[in-house]
């Protein structure tokens, strides 16, 4: 039995406007980020995962989590790189974002 993927983020978009979103998100990265260092590392991932609701993921899983969500490069995910990673992770928010960028283009 496979779990299934509902892109919440759209509705929750709806109800708390994106203003409303970025600040859950920012909530969210603290949560998950290396108080010390101030991003989230490896080790912040795997201590702090439960709050995700993803305790039973292996290193394997949360390391792939880390290498999507580092796009720069330099091993760990700051506050951008996570707000990039979990909005990319919705497909209806972005084909919203995609169509608000192509009608300001056209003007």
């Amino acid at each position: 039995m496979g779990s299934e993927f509902h892109d919440m983020l759209p509705v929750i978009v709806d109800k708390i406007g994106i203003e409303g979103l970025i600040g859950e998100l920012c909530k969210g990265f603290m949560l998950l980020m290396d108080r010390k260092k101030g991003v989230i590392t490896f080790e912040s991932l795997k201590r702090n995962s439960a709050v995700l609701g993803v305790g039973d993921l292996g290193d394997h899983e949360l390391m792939g989590m880390m290498k999507d969500g580092d796009r720069n490069g330099d091993g760990v995910i700051d506050q951008m790189e996570f707000c990039l990673l979990i909005l990319r992770s919705s497909p209806e928010l972005m084909r919203r974002c995609h169509a608000t960028l192509g009608r300001v283009h056209a003007v």
